[in-house]
């Protein structure tokens, strides 16, 4: 057996050994994340509807469909998260490619949604100008730059989980913002009152697979 095989045994073992409540929490965080998709974020306009252009006065955009396209990689999340209590192969190699294609596009998304702030066209004050330019490009450039640099500790699964997250966070971010102030009763902007309670959660977990320390690095291989 060589280095490859072995380390990529001893990565899915590390992986296998999340601990299961964890792992239930994290599946949790993920439907609610999924629901998220069909519930009104604000004015009674769900992220489906925005991508579908659906929007009051008919005033659905690119801004919209890119504003609510990232809130569908909760379905890769929840998928992941039941790979992980029911098979042993918690991806292969198609899957993760898959994957980072969809996180990319969506990072891309968001930074151009964040143009019209940073080009000061957005209409909105400069606290939230610079709060919304702050969080949502400040998450995606610390959680990249602290991938990269700890790329070979992190298992390959994992690793997804941080870029899902990631491109999930900068996007939310941006949404809670700016729709922080919309008016209405609450379940017309019940989705943005759950992703509230759930970004939480997810930062935390960035933050857990980005300290936890590498068993796999500890692992001796000998070559016979």
């Amino acid at each position: 057996m060589g280095h490859a095989e072995l380390n990529h045994t001893a990565t899915q073992s590390e992986e296998a050994r999340v601990p299961t409540p964890l792992n239930a929490i994290a599946l949790l965080v993920s439907l609610l994340a999924g629901i998220v998709v069909f519930l009104p974020f604000a004015l009674n306009t769900s992220p489906l509807n925005a991508v579908m252009l659906r929007v009051p006065g008919n005033q659905g955009n690119w801004w919209h469909a890119l504003i609510g396209a990232p809130f569908f990689l909760a379905f890769p999340m929840i998928w992941l998260r039941l790979r992980a209590f029911f098979s042993s192969q918690l991806s292969t190699p198609a899957e993760r490619r898959i994957i980072w294609i969809a996180v990319s596009l969506s990072i891309f998304g968001t930074i151009l949604v964040e143009a019209p702030f940073l080009l000061h066209l957005a209409g909105t004050s400069a606290w939230q100008r610079l709060a919304v330019l702050s969080l949502g490009l400040g998450i995606v450039i610390a959680s990249a730059t602290i991938l990269f640099l700890r790329r070979r500790h992190i298992s390959p699964t994992r690793a997804c989980l941080v870029g899902l997250n990631t491109a999930y966070l900068g996007n939310a971010a941006l949404c809670l913002i700016v729709y922080s102030s919309a008016t209405g009763p609450i379940h017309s902007r019940s989705g943005w009152l759950v992703t509230m309670v759930i970004v939480w959660p997810m930062i935390l977990e960035i933050l857990w697979i980005f300290t936890r320390p590498s068993k796999t690095q500890t692992l001796v291989v000998v070559d016979r």
